[in-house]
């Protein structure tokens, strides 16, 4: 099991997860729900909870890390690579952000390098138990160089996009990418063009 190291400036550690809702949670039934991937991809997909459990999942070890500066200390988080259920589908050149939507309506957006990122999981497993619905059943994404707000809860919906738009929190004024180690909390800041997938491995 891989231990991510984060770095976490103006954060402190908690004891006990502190919950947020910006909506209302949803009521979730496994045998009904399924997670879609759409937008620009060569080949649109759904998954259904059993599918997702099914698949050779990864697992780590890392903070997770509030925008509020609260960090949970060392969370194990088990599930199917992010990225490779993105790569699946066949992103297009021009997809640059990457949306994630929920069923009680929030919405966050990603930039595409962070979301295909190695360690970025489609976690349904945190600390070995499946995610209880507080902490977003059946599955959320967890990106560890981001802020918790990004992790999603209760995702149906993985939209791939060319250009940025606003999520929930983000019409609010919160940052567009908010990566920890830069303290990305809120916008204001001149963004730089973000790599095209294309030019990953190159």
């Amino acid at each position: 099991m891989e231990k991510i190291e984060v770095k976490n400036p103006g954060q402190y550690y908690v004891n006990n997860w502190i919950i947020y809702d910006a909506l209302d949670g949803p009521a979730i039934d496994e045998n009904k729900w399924s997670l879609r991937i759409t937008g620009l991809v060569a080949k649109p997909a759904e998954y259904t909870y059993k599918e997702l459990n099914r698949m050779n999942g990864i697992e780590y070890i890392s903070d997770f890390n509030c925008v509020t500066k609260w960090s949970i200390k060392e969370a194990k988080f088990t599930g199917p690579s992010l990225r490779d259920l993105i790569m699946k589908s066949g992103p297009a050149p021009e997809a640059e952000w990457v949306m994630f939507v929920c069923a009680d309506g929030y919405d966050t957006p990603v930039p595409f390098d962070d979301a295909v990122d190695e360690k970025s999981i489609l976690a349904l497993k945190i600390d070995d138990k499946p995610l209880g619905i507080k902490h977003g059943f059946p599955a959320r994404p967890f990106i560890p160089s981001l802020y918790g707000w990004k992790s999603a809860k209760w995702i149906t919906e993985i939209r791939l996009m060319e250009k940025y738009e606003d999520g929930y929190w983000e019409a609010y004024g919160y940052h567009e990418r908010g990566k920890v180690e830069d303290q990305e909390r809120f916008k204001g800041f001149a963004w730089k063009k973000i790599r095209r997938h294309s030019e990953i491995d190159k």
